[in-house]
């Protein structure tokens, strides 16, 4: 019978992938056995520097984050969030001393999480391959056969988290985002903005490295964002203040701006066999709300929980495991993402009932407590069991 030349392959070294590997690190006896597969040069190289992606990290991740000595130098503190909507009445307002947390989130750049996290996967003991992006060859009763380029290596358990969602599950919005970062007269320190307009919603966070600055995460038409990316700065400026209003006084872009499609896509099933898939290859979603990369981290954490007691050598399948958890994470997949899928959907229509229900909803978390707690604390760390 053939042998594993590892335990368990991570498949893609983006951040759910390299959380994993940290998780997993410190569960083994010989972390040598976990094998992290970068694709096209991933984990072996840091992110470019200008890198425009700002990341926000809820409540609970970066509590996982810094258990693994992985929080970024720079950051942001979300304390409060202020959802609107454009035209209509209604607005909600979370405070983080609701919920008794230093902060509801934090902002960090995708190059500096990136980085750091490099660095502790580099002194963790893993095996750190870099090559083609790999793939999954097979399975047979007791292995995984994983292909990087032109290495082939057997796995007991492989972990796929690289590429996007899947094909079981999709829906094009009609939406593409506009990334960028502008300065705003008014800044207020600590605050993030939710604007849904009719295109699409507009997020305005405070910015991880320059303070009083705000990445943007304009959701619009696809046409509207290709002309509007590529104005010149004051008539940006002009559409993005128009657009979002003026609470922070008027804005103004000078940096650089790129546009990317939003879709979801996501899998029905994140365990097969001896395979599981988790992050963004189990589900990508709309940016709203900002709980990818959150939702990712979840599924690394439950994962790497799920196979403690089989890497200590304890009785149990891989193939049952696999299965567990796989089923002890679909109620927060589908709650997360059935609320990203609605929300930018709902406020967008267009027609005069959906948008007024839209803003009395938004009335009605704002003045009852009892209705913003459970959608908040889902935001801060996910459905729990």
């Amino acid at each position: 019978m053939p042998t594993a030349d590892f335990d368990i392959a991570i498949l893609g070294a983006g951040p759910v992938g390299q959380v994993l590997a940290l998780l997993l690190a410190r569960l083994v006896r010989d972390p040598a056995r976990i094998a992290l597969l970068a694709g096209d040069g991933g984990a072996a190289q840091p992110a470019p520097a200008d890198d425009p992606r700002i990341i926000a990290i809820n409540h609970g991740s970066r509590v996982l984050l810094e258990s693994l000595g992985a929080w970024p130098a720079r950051s942001a503190a979300i304390e409060h969030i202020h959802v609107s909507q454009r035209g209509r009445l209604g607005r909600a307002v979370i405070a983080r001393e609701d919920f008794g947390v230093p902060a509801l989130g934090n902002t960090v750049s995708y190059a500096d999480l990136h980085a750091r996290l490099l660095e502790r996967t580099a002194a963790c003991g893993v095996s750190l391959m870099s090559g083609p992006p790999a793939a999954v060859e097979g399975q047979q009763a007791d292995l995984v056969q994983v292909r990087q380029g032109g290495t082939e290596l057997g796995c007991a358990i492989a972990v796929r988290c690289d590429g996007a969602g899947g094909q079981d599950v999709q829906r094009d919005y009609g939406q593409h985002a506009i990334l960028t970062r502008v300065s705003a007269t008014l800044a207020r320190p600590g605050w993030a903005w939710e604007r849904f307009t009719r295109e699409g919603p507009l997020a305005l966070l405070p910015h991880p490295q320059i303070n009083g600055d705000y990445a943007v995460v304009w959701c619009c038409e696809p046409a509207h964002a290709s002309a509007i990316a590529q104005a010149g700065d004051d008539e940006f400026s002009k559409a993005l203040t128009a657009t979002f209003g003026t609470r922070l006084g008027r804005l103004r872009s000078t940096a650089a701006r790129q546009v990317f499609p939003l879709h979801l896509k996501a899998r029905h099933a994140q365990a097969q066999g001896r395979l599981a898939t988790i992050g963004n290859a189990a589900q990508t979603l709309h940016p709203v709300a900002g709980q990818g990369l959150n939702l990712g981290l979840r599924d690394a954490a439950q994962l790497a929980q799920a196979l403690g007691p089989w890497l200590a050598g304890q009785d149990g399948s891989p193939v049952t495991l696999l299965a567990d958890f796989a089923r002890t994470r679909l109620p927060d997949r589908l709650v997360t993402a059935g609320i990203t899928d609605i929300m930018p959907r709902a406020f967008a229509t267009g027609m005069a009932p959906i948008e007024h229900a839209c803003g009395l909803a938004l009335l009605a978390l704002d003045l009852s407590a009892s209705l913003r707690a459970p959608l908040t604390r889902h935001f801060l760390q996910g459905l729990r069991k």
